[in-house]
């Protein structure tokens, strides 16, 4: 290449950097797209600051932010704790209660939850409450209260209490009752087992937030109503461990739902006692604090029953 080339090739990158320069100053002159001055947001711009004089700024700014949000933090921890307490759980229960209108409203049976390939099923043990270590499953049985004319059944007896005195969680507004004998039927776990067997593989569901697909073996509950049928419009049903340490309440509907077992095998086994042997209530319609363990009594009622965790602030219905 040629010297004079060399020389017109060198003018144009010369002027092609000047151009660039240009359009540098023009871009930071002209702040028409600037976010700020679409927003229409005060600016302020100090004048230029020594490194003393920044620093000076900054402290204060950070000062001022760790006071902002201390301050924030202790409202938040005490407001955390008076919402926490029981006199104040109205609160959160006006939401639950329009959340429980809204998902009977457009409850239906026909809306079943989807059903997963076996080979996909596996395990997680979570939550003990009822399971004490001084259970003889040799020895369990089950009662069920709230039959219409319960005297009918071979397994009626008149007093079916826990240990002779009626300990269990009754309703949310009735205290248990000690001492007062309770008629109903005693079942074993082959009166289950002669209902239909059901077997479905679906997603248990965590309120705390994770899930785990499972595979089940049982009696719809529907089956297990229909047998051992409740007064006619029963609107609720309430589940308890033989100790009495856990219980749950349903709503009729929710219970009766044909993804709602009485289970008795979970991955082909028997349950452990861990999950809840001999006997179980899984289902697809509510999270797993409602799926009790180890059921001990099964009681047919009119009153809202008494529920463990929603007795601690959580929701009732808990249906997802």
């Amino acid at each position: 290449m040629s010297a004079e080339n060399e020389d017109k090739n060198a003018e144009v990158l010369l002027e092609k950097v000047r151009e660039l320069e240009a359009l540098k100053k023009i871009d930071a002159n002209d702040d028409k797209g600037n976010t700020a001055r679409i927003l229409n947001e005060k600016r302020h711009f100090t004048e230029s600051l020594s490194d003393t004089e920044a620093k000076k700024m900054m402290g204060e700014h950070s000062r001022r932010s760790f006071l902002v949000g201390g301050a924030a933090a202790i409202a938040g921890y005490f407001g955390y704790s008076w919402l926490r307490k029981p006199e104040n759980f109205h609160i959160f229960q006006s939401g639950f209660k329009f959340n429980e209108d809204v998902s009977q409203k457009f409850f239906g049976n026909n809306d079943l939850a989807p059903e997963f390939s076996r080979d996909r099923a596996g395990s997680r043990a979570n939550g003990d409450l009822g399971l004490g270590e001084d259970f003889d499953v040799e020895d369990w049985d089950l009662q069920i209260v709230g039959v219409a004319n319960a005297q009918n059944y071979p397994q009626y007896f008149a007093d079916i209490s826990f240990g002779g005195e009626d300990n269990a969680p009754r309703s949310m507004d009735t205290p248990p009752a000690p001492n007062v004998p309770v008629a109903g039927l005693l079942l074993s776990l082959d009166d289950i087992k002669s209902l239909p067997r059901i077997e479905m593989t679906t997603e248990l569901k965590c309120i705390e937030g994770w899930s785990q697909v499972v595979n089940w073996t049982g009696a719809r509950f529907s089956d297990f109503a229909a047998k051992f049928a409740p007064p006619e419009n029963t609107k609720y049903v309430s589940l308890v461990t033989p100790d009495r340490a856990y219980y749950v309440g349903w709503d009729m509907p929710s219970i009766l739902h044909p993804q709602t077992l009485l289970a008795y095998q979970m991955n082909g086994e028997p349950l452990t006692p861990i999950h809840g042997a001999p006997l179980r209530l899984v289902t697809t319609t509510k999270y797993g604090i409602k799926q009790i363990k180890r059921i001990g009594r099964i009681e047919f009622t009119n009153e809202r029953p008494a529920d463990y965790w929603a007795e601690q602030g959580y929701d009732w219905y808990s249906g997802h």
